[in-house]
């Protein structure tokens, strides 16, 4: 139930265009046709779901505070998260190198048509937004963060594929001259971002009750309290008589 939650959380909740506006530069330059915006958005779902759990082992057991116990008590007391952005970019890098390869051997064209931005995927900001986001949310095992690597993936390629169809299809509308280009982009993604809130109820039901038992379990025990006080007023009552 924590995986699934957390996927469709990562998916719609916290959807890295709508909710943060992380990877803006490659969603606006790369949807402009559908066929480029899948190969892209395969590739950063690729890469998300290998560098997250990547970068969680390196956090786990590497750069927190007292990751390097394992090594020995005497390096229990090293800190390295310092090193946190650095190690995270190589990471990222590697795989997106990795990704570069495999796209320029199995398909030349979409390589062509992703052009600068497919090796820019090492710099985007929702590749790294998503292991800082697994760190500073402490995300407590290896399966989770892969979870929440994949669907960020997801969410990501579905935010940058909605947008790429709208825009081949808008190509044939009536938009005023003043807004065509990045400016019907720009409303068009501000109202998808406001149809992504509405998933912020999907996930609320159970915390509610959760949030409501301790105010009942407080309240039995305020009454159980009054009932033992009013009893040892009467006992002391009992032996004034």
């Amino acid at each position: 139930m924590e995986h699934i939650e957390l996927f469709f959380k990562s998916i719609f909740i916290d959807n890295m265009v709508f909710a943060t506006f992380l990877g803006m530069c490659s969603y606006l330059a790369v949807s402009k046709k559908v066929a480029t915006a899948v190969g892209l958005g395969a590739a950063v779902i690729f890469v998300l779901a290998v560098t997250v759990p990547l970068n969680w082992l390196l956090d786990q057991y590497i750069l927190k505070e007292g990751a390097l116990v394992w090594l020995g008590p005497e390096y229990a007391a090293y800190d390295l998260s310092f090193l946190s952005f650095i190690m995270f970019i190589a990471t990222i890098a590697t795989m997106v190198q990795l990704v570069e390869i495999i796209v320029e051997k199995f398909s030349p064209s979409l390589y062509n048509s992703l052009g600068i931005f497919l090796p820019l995927i090492a710099v985007n900001c929702a590749i790294l937004g998503g292991s800082l986001f697994m760190q500073s949310r402490e995300i407590p095992t290896l399966g989770l963060a892969l979870t929440y690597g994949v669907g960020s993936g997801i969410g990501w390629f579905l935010a940058i594929l909605a947008i790429a169809a709208i825009r081949e299809k808008i190509r044939y509308s009536s938009v005023p001259p003043a807004l065509r280009g990045l400016g019907i982009t720009f409303i068009i993604t501000g109202l998808m971002a406001i149809g992504f809130m509405s998933f912020g109820g999907m996930l609320t039901g159970g915390d509610e009750k959760k949030e409501g038992e301790p105010v009942e379990e407080a309240k039995v025990q305020k009454e159980e309290k009054i009932k033992e006080a009013k009893e040892i007023v009467a006992e002391n009552t009992n032996i004034n008589q």
